[in-house]
């Protein structure tokens, strides 16, 4: 399928964990083991393009027949941690959530009705068979959920501008040792509850915080703009500190500061709005 492969997937940002070999079951960690040392992996674009591949037969393949055996591979302090794709998984919860995300003709034309209640009925079948299944990976369209930007520190925010058209894309992300991401998790909690009220953003940071606790205490958590870099001009990309501005706003919330909290949150919206408006446009 060579016009899907040549295509540039955007619009979605990524949670992702990486864990240590050792955090494998030992067949398993000989297959990553092996997979880690190939001179070239895939990127978070080609895991999109053979998602988008499987949409175009007819009937639609909404999930994989077969769980995806590749994963994103970093070296933390000479440790070598993956993160599976485990593409199959992702794409049975997916599922659950498009009714909310797409109106119910647009769904049933991409996605008919008997398609996903098949894939409903594996995906239950399955779950019975590894009820403690869990993703490593976590995506977002069109947003950066502000519960993410918890987890990670401005001084861990990587940025590279990119090469031009045809060449390298820009890149914004963060990564953090996971001791670190839970301790900000336990502290923002503590002091949102003890200034809001219960809402999607506490909400949102348990969900975050229990899915953490899943995971080797010695992974690493990375916060990836993904394709979120295409519908940002440059200058603005640059001058991205989402993750200051949010913890500026919980420590302003700890000090009682009701000003500066709101100062904080209004440069996120802000700079977040011309994200909004195109996705409004789409």
């Amino acid at each position: 399928m060579p016009k899907v492969s040549a295509v540039i997937v955007p619009y979605t940002s990524y949670l992702r964990v990486y864990e240590p070999l050792a955090a494998f079951p030992e067949s398993e960690r000989a297959h990553w083991t092996r997979y880690a040392r190939r001179a070239e992996l895939p990127s978070y674009q080609d895991e999109l393009r053979r998602s988008l591949a499987d949409l175009l037969p007819t009937p639609p393949v909404p999930v994989p027949v077969h769980e995806s055996g590749d994963a994103f591979v970093a070296e933390v302090d000479g440790v070598v941690c993956v993160c599976p794709w485990r593409t199959r998984l992702r794409g049975w919860q997916a599922l659950d959530g498009l009714g909310d995300e797409l109106p119910a003709s647009v769904l049933d034309a991409v996605l008919p009705p008997l398609v996903r209640r098949q894939a409903a009925l594996d995906y239950e079948r399955w779950l019975a068979r590894n009820p403690d299944a869990r993703p490593w990976i976590r995506t977002s369209t069109w947003q950066v959920p502000l519960n993410w930007f918890v987890l990670v520190g401005d001084e861990e925010r990587e940025y590279e501008k990119g090469t031009g058209p045809g060449g390298a894309p820009p890149l914004l992300r963060y990564r953090t040792p996971m001791v670190q991401a839970r301790r900000r998790t336990a502290r923002a909690l503590r002091t949102l509850r003890e200034a809001l009220d219960e809402g999607p953003l506490i909400e949102g940071l348990v969900d975050v915080g229990r899915w953490l606790e899943e995971f080797h205490p010695r992974s690493l958590v990375e916060l990836d703009y993904g394709g979120l870099v295409h519908t940002l001009p440059a200058g603005d990309l640059e001058g991205d500190h989402s993750a200051a501005d949010v913890a500026e706003g919980i420590e302003a919330l700890r000090t009682g500061d009701g000003a500066a909290a709101g100062e904080a949150y209004g440069r996120l919206v802000e700079r977040w709005r011309s994200v909004r408006d195109r996705r409004s446009s789409n």
